[in-house]
């Protein structure tokens, strides 16, 4: 998952990675503490000396300290410190997989989907149209972000031509494991069935390219993209959320 949205600036600290990315969406710009995820011998004693660490880090930068954090045990102490120091909870967010045998991909879907390995200007649009938050010096740091990992990108038109719905599978080197990323349907194009044909199409993708198993990411409260997600096969894994500090400016995206 962070070879898959990789931060162009980062730094590792005590089982910590900080990472920025000019306040361009939360993942991008939050700490990943990997530590306390998967426990063992990487764990701090000094969580509050690292969180100094973090903190002059992320003010160097002008950026509240952000936390992206799984929902597990191991994670109980960090937990208890950010509560200890005010850090809000938000965004909860469901990861999501299913193994690459899954039968659950329908032959024919309609309507056809083109498929790139890079970023159109109408993909970017369309994407940034639905997710996006700010201009674009911000747009082009997201960009950044998302041609940091080899991907397919799909793309849905609507009966006009025009640029409608949007999808994006990463493929880190050397994980056999593909991520869906940037599903997005503008507003006037949705309910006609766009998102289940790009899905399906990044699916096949996936599999054509040798990929071991897929997941994803969506918030808790999104219950429709849920259903949507788990009509194609679809589990929950595990779950994580964002820890915030009080922010010193707002960010970008998801």
């Amino acid at each position: 998952m962070d070879a898959a949205w990789p931060a162009p600036d980062r730094h590792d600290a005590g089982g910590w990675t900080f990472r920025a990315a000019e306040g361009v969406t939360q993942r991008a710009n939050s700490i990943w503490p990997r530590s306390e995820q998967y426990g063992g011998d990487q764990c701090s004693d000094d969580l509050p000396g690292l969180l100094r660490e973090a903190r002059a880090w992320y003010r160097s930068r002008s950026l509240p300290v952000i936390f992206q954090v799984f929902d597990t045990p191991a994670a109980s102490g960090l937990h208890e410190l950010l509560d200890a120091e005010g850090f809000t909870r938000q965004s909860e967010t469901l990861v999501m997989t299913r193994s690459a045998v899954d039968a659950r991909i329908p032959a024919g879907a309609t309507p056809e989907v083109e498929l790139s390995t890079e970023p159109s200007g109408e993909w970017l649009r369309v994407w940034w149209e639905v997710d996006g938050r700010g201009g674009e010096d911000s747009l082009a740091v997201a960009e950044t972000i998302l041609k940091g990992c080899p991907s397919v990108y799909a793309l849905v038109r609507d009966g006009d031509g025009r640029a409608s719905a949007v999808g994006r599978l990463a493929l880190p080197g050397g994980s056999g494991q593909g991520g869906l990323y940037c599903m997005a349907t503008l507003p006037a194009a949705r309910r006609q069935g766009f998102a289940a044909a790009i899905l399906q199409s990044l699916l096949r993708a996936g599999n054509e390219r040798g990929v071991d198993g897929f997941w994803l990411l969506v918030t808790a409260a999104n219950r429709g993209a849920q259903q949507l997600y788990g009509k194609a096969g679809f589990r929950e894994a595990g779950r994580y959320l964002y820890r915030q500090e009080r922010p010193q400016r707002a960010l970008t995206g998801c």
